[in-house]
């Protein structure tokens, strides 16, 4: 137990405390890239941008809201126009902000901040999209471990698998409903942003009731372990998966939990764009806890003997 608990602090701690502006993609345009200042004072306090550099201010705006990057600048005759998307993660939102500002600053020119992708006026902070993701997790737990207490016996894996897909189907209305009718914090489409949530808990419930069809009830701790001790922390619902470091970044993106909050903040704020691969990484775990949870089911009990 008590490695349990160092495990826990070491996996939510290390994320956090390595977590940052390092290396945020932010968009300038190709003609003034060589010509802005350096220096950490110019980079609002020492962050490491990685910019990216377009021909026109239209692109690198098409690119923050088509979460190419995390945002940008353009220097003006006489300001600098900061392109953020708080959406795509408030941390780094603020970040490029605080970029323009040193830049703007050094240059004694002015600051003009445009949103390109807001979270709602109700939770502008998207405070609610935080707390989502132990009930996301949860959501996948619960009917896992529901199911296989109602239904036991591997005759029954057809009953816990229907079961598990209509709870993460009424679950993910259920969620989506308070966060865009109760919270204020998703603004979208409210049957997208269902289905998006329904088919992130269907991916846990489902990866969970494979690995306890084979391995028993050994698989089914190493996967909510995982879940809650890796999946929880990496998902970037808080923060945006650009502000976790590269390495822990691309874990928790393959992992349901951080592709279902980048589904959602994909469906949600930015128009679909950038839901691809969480979606297909949200497939891809439901085909595989469906293929370990139907072939379990046709493999030889264990103990049984074939008649001579």
């Amino acid at each position: 137990m008590t490695c349990l608990i160092t495990l826990m602090l070491l996996a939510f701690a290390l994320p956090a405390t390595h977590s940052g502006p390092d290396h945020l993609k932010t968009g300038v345009l190709r003609s003034q890239a060589a010509a802005l200042p350096s220096g950490p004072e110019a980079r609002g306090g020492g962050p490491r941008p990685e910019l990216v550099q377009y021909e026109s201010p239209a692109d690198l705006r098409r690119a923050v809201r088509d979460r190419e990057i995390s945002g940008g600048f353009v220097v003006g005759r006489q300001a600098v126009t900061v392109y953020t998307a708080t959406a795509g993660g408030p941390p780094a939102a603020n970040a490029v902000r605080a970029m323009g500002e040193a830049i703007a600053g050094q240059a004694q020119l002015d600051v003009d901040v445009t949103d390109l992708a807001p979270f709602p006026s109700d939770d502008p902070q998207g405070t609610g999209l935080s707390a989502a993701a132990l009930p996301m997790i949860l959501g996948g737990i619960i009917p896992a471990v529901g199911f296989l207490q109602l239904f036991p016996g591997r005759r029954r894996v057809g009953l816990r698998l229907v079961g598990a897909g209509l709870f993460s189907l009424f679950a993910g209305f259920a969620v989506a409903t308070v966060l865009s009718r109760v919270t204020g914090t998703l603004d979208g489409p409210l049957v997208p942003e269902a289905l998006g949530l329904a088919l992130g808990m269907a991916a846990l419930s489902y990866t969970f009731l494979g690995l306890h069809a084979v391995l028993g009830m050994a698989g089914l701790g190493a996967g909510v372990g995982t879940m809650m001790l890796l999946g929880n922390p990496l998902s970037g619902l808080a923060t945006g998966d650009d502000w976790l470091p590269g390495g822990w970044a691309t874990l928790g993106q393959l992992l349901p939990p951080g592709a279902s909050g980048s589904l959602l903040r994909g469906t949600a704020y930015f128009d679909g764009a950038g839901t691809t691969a969480p979606l297909l990484v949200l497939v891809g775990w439901v085909l595989l806890g469906l293929t370990l949870a139907l072939v379990a089911n046709l493999l030889p009990r264990r103990g049984s003997s074939r008649p001579a």
